[in-house]
């Protein structure tokens, strides 16, 4: 926080908020120095922040922000209300005390304010869209509009904003026309999942419980679920007992051959249903390979299978069954209550003696031992028993809070990195704009581990997850390992913006993008759908590895790390 940026901080007030602040700070400096003019109109200057901060409420401004300086200008209307019905020539207290502790209480008042200045830009107000009212093909086109100017990553992506209203405009209005709720549906998910942003979601859209839509289309499971190896191959990585796939034969490590009526291959590349939004290539792979093997409840098909260590291929017929989401449900990546509640930060030396950290998100919790501290005595611990190097594991790390992620990298820098400049979408300017008080650096803390560091990820890693591979890399004793890139989804939730759509449905986007030191988008997936922290050691997805990984059970992925760590 700065000075500058405090005063800069101005331009993310709404009219409402901006009137109320200078009608407050002015009635205050009144009242803190004694002046000797005196001017009735001043009276009813309070009066005015009150209609102000009623506007403010029924505009719908209901946000921290607005809270803090509405109970402000509500307080000084009370503390003034007996001037506007007894008015009196202004008199200053006789004694110098009063006057003193009249001051203080002024100067205190101007508190809430400078607060409110200092975190306007992550507090502002940001509107809700509600076009449920209109029908599918307006609220689209008006969703469409406001995307055009408000989006992030818009020019990022390099999105044709036309383009997709051409496109997607004739199909909402022929789910209009036919009372088409589903055509509605998916084209929405189609819509919103061509944007390549995993912070995107329909909130209120319960996937597993009640989408009869999403029942309808990939309900059914035959009990297995699938990768795809660089090679292009599709292999088993799960198969449920007892379910068809089981009973068929068909055992983990397969290769998939041919599914209804298309090679392996072919069937994959196909999948588009998914319950996530997917930024990457290779996210999006990692959810194909969860979704190809989905169908409508009841559909038969013909599969071609070969067994690991087989030479020839097996023929086989499997209906898919309501497993209730099942396999989905097993491969999807989610924290539990029990990560949420203990310590993010978990860590032990390992038998050959490497250093080992968890890090499993960047949410603080007051309940248990800040995440600094925790991982300041592990390292503390690692450094007194020698250890010969570490490994920060940040797979399937869902992200938190970009400060926190911060203040962690600080343990293994010596000097101060920039981490992001942050910049929000300005409705005065419509541009976006740097917010001068949301500047994120990483600052060296102590103790200082300057031995070897690899760093674990996957395409799970994601949102302020990415932020420390990301920080870190290019620093000389670490290196990032995994078999994908992170999930290139670092864009800002800080007021998301949310749109309201026909049948009930809620959206919500990321409404800030996180600038690197030359003021350049970072870690976003841009439009060719490539983005997040790259591996320094990109490890192979091929038979060798999965069979090492998927069957034998073991972490490939550590392997890797420990061996980049003795070159």
């Amino acid at each position: 926080m700065s000075v500058i940026g405090t005063i800069d901080s101005v331009k993310w007030l709404t009219v409402y908020e901006l009137v109320m602040c200078i009608i407050s700070l002015f009635v205050l400096t009144v009242y803190a120095v004694p002046i000797k003019k005196y001017s009735r109109w001043f009276d009813f200057l309070p009066s005015v922040g009150v209609l102000a901060a009623i506007a403010s409420i029924l505009s719908g401004d209901m946000t921290l922000l607005a809270l803090i300086i509405e109970s402000l200008t509500l307080i000084v209307f009370l503390c003034t209300i007996r001037r506007l019905f007894k008015p009196k020539v202004w008199t200053a207290p006789k004694k110098k005390a009063f006057r003193i502790v009249r001051s203080v209480i002024c100067v205190c008042g101007v508190v809430p304010i400078v607060f409110a200045l200092a975190n306007a830009g992550v507090l502002r107000y940001n509107p809700v869209s509600d076009f449920s009212g209109m029908s599918y093909s307006k609220a689209f086109v008006a969703m469409n509009e406001r995307l055009s100017r408000e989006y992030p990553f818009g020019e990022w992506k390099k999105i044709d904003w036309n383009e997709r209203r051409s496109k997607y405009e004739p199909i909402f209005k022929q789910a209009e026309k036919d009372k088409d709720f589903d055509l509605y549906y998916k084209t929405l998910r189609e819509y919103l999942s061509s944007l390549r942003d995993g912070h995107i979601k329909i909130v209120n859209d319960n996937v597993y419980d009640g989408n009869t839509v999403f029942k309808k289309e990939v309900g059914g499971g035959f009990g297995l679920s699938t990768i795809q190896l660089d090679n292009g191959k599709v292999f088993v990585s799960l198969v449920l007992e007892n379910s068809p796939a089981a009973k068929s034969g068909i055992k983990l490590g397969a290769e998939i051959v041919a599914w209804d009526g298309k090679t392996g291959k072919e069937a994959f590349d196909q999948t588009t249903w998914s319950e996530n939004n997917m930024a990457t290539d290779e996210v999006k792979r990692f959810n194909q390979g969860r979704y190809m093997v989905r169908a409508p409840i009841g559909k038969e098909i013909l599969v071609e299978f070969r067994n690991w260590g087989e030479s020839e291929p097996t023929r086989t017929k499997l209906m898919a069954y309501d497993d209730q989401f099942e396999t989905l449900k097993k491969t999807k990546i989610k924290l539990t209550q029990a990560d949420l509640d203990a310590s993010p930060i978990e860590g032990e030396i390992l038998a050959n003696g490497y250093g080992y950290v968890k890090i499993k998100h960047f949410l603080p919790n007051s309940n248990v031992t800040s995440p600094e501290k925790s991982l300041a005595d592990l390292l503390k611990m690692f450094q007194d028993r020698h250890a010969k190097g570490l490994i920060i594991d940040l797979r399937n790390n869902p992200g938190g809070e970009d400060q926190l992620a911060a203040n962690l990298a600080g343990f293994f820098v010596k000097e101060m990195k920039h981490y992001e400049y942050v910049s929000y979408y300005n409705r005065y300017t419509g541009k976006f704009e740097l917010n001068r008080n949301e500047v994120v650096k990483v600052k060296p803390a102590k103790p200082n581990f300057d031995g070897t560091v690899a760093i674990l990820i996957n395409s799970s890693t994601g949102s302020s997850g990415e932020g420390m591979p990301l920080v870190l890399k290019g620093v000389p004793n670490v290196k990032i390992v995994g078999f994908t890139s992170t999930a290139g989804s670092f864009g800002l939730m800080s007021s998301p913006i949310e749109i309201k759509m026909p049948e009930g449905y809620v959206i919500q986007f990321p409404d800030g993008r996180s600038l690197n030191q030359n003021k350049k988008v970072q870690g976003d997936a841009d439009q060719t759908a490539v983005g997040g922290a790259v591996p320094d050691i990109k490890i192979p997805l091929n038979e060798e590895t999965f069979k090492a990984s998927m069957m034998d059970g073991q972490d490939v992925e550590l392997q890797y790390a420990i061996e980049a760590m003795k070159k």
